[in-house]
């Protein structure tokens, strides 16, 4: 029972991991942290169904045509709605953020209501024993996605040239324009990406979660925790906070208490930001006065 519980918890840690890297990305590369970031994960798992289910389109065709969907919403959000707030105060630009979230929420609560709806898997295979341990496809396909892009975007930013002019227009923006580099432009891209980001989480997981309006907004709050807990602006922080949130609400769960699982992401929030504020790979600041 608890190899099994284990591979539970690593599989639904997979899950918030996957999440927060995308909001980790867009604060390492803009500096804006994105409250809306799970409606944005529910669009993208309703643009798939869309095209697979009500178009008619390959679930391939149908995968694609919905990344380059949010892509484009992304980047709509970003030069319409947030740009021309960008230099006021951070929390101008976090209640945009909240108001994009109920804007995309509302939208498919005015097509779908409340309703639930199924998501045929990727892969319908049968179930996969390891011994006394039960994983499903879908579920291998969630780990092994969230580990691509934590290796993709540790990568970008550190390998790329493109990647670190990005942090430098995140980190010095006035002197990043001195230079000559686009810093809107770059920003643009960043919230088109994400957005895509957001397209490939909802695809891997609305298969086991259902799809409904609100499916975003309760692993949200999973995923701030996990970047809270694994530093901000750290990508492997992220996941490595999804992957411990996840493993942990399985095994307290089990042993102590079910109600444990619903309160645990907020418990990590309270806790790591009095005992460890800056997370567990997250680097302090040093200001000079």
């Amino acid at each position: 029972m608890f190899a099994q519980l284990v591979a539970s918890g690593l599989v639904q840690g997979s899950i918030y991991a996957v999440i927060a890297l995308g909001m980790t990305v867009l604060f390492r590369s803009t500096g804006v942290v994105h409250f809306g970031y799970g409606a944005f994960f529910m669009a993208g798992a309703f643009a798939v169904y869309v095209f697979s289910q009500v178009v008619g389109m390959a679930f391939v065709l149908a995968f694609l045509a919905a990344v380059a969907v949010l892509v484009l919403v992304g980047m709509a959000f970003e030069r319409v709605l947030v740009r021309p707030i960008v230099h006021g105060p951070h929390v101008t630009v976090a209640m945009m953020t909240v108001a994009m979230s109920y804007l995309l929420t509302g939208v498919a609560r005015f097509f779908w209501g409340q309703e639930v709806l199924r998501m045929p898997p990727i892969v319908d295979v049968p179930p996969i024993f390891v011994g006394s341990i039960v994983l499903t496809a879908q579920d291998l396909l969630i780990i092994a996605g969230c580990m691509a892009l934590v290796v993709a975007f540790f990568l970008f930013f550190a390998r790329t040239k493109l990647g670190k002019l990005m942090q430098a227009a995140s980190q010095v923006p006035r002197g990043a324009a001195l230079v000559g580099i686009n810093v809107p432009g770059f920003h643009m891209a960043m919230w088109g990406v994400v957005a895509g980001i957001a397209a490939v989480a909802g695809t891997l997981v609305a298969p086991v979660t259902m799809l409904y309006p609100d499916m975003g907004a309760h692993l949200l709050i999973k995923a701030f925790a996990a970047m809270t807990f694994g530093g901000f602006g750290n990508l492997g922080g992220a996941v490595l906070g999804g992957l411990l949130i996840g493993l942990a609400e399985q095994l307290a769960g089990f042993y102590i208490s079910t109600a444990l699982i619903d309160i645990f992401a907020y418990l990590v929030i309270i806790v790591v930001l009095i005992v460890l504020p800056n997370g567990i790979l997250g680097k302090k600041e040093a200001t000079r006065v």
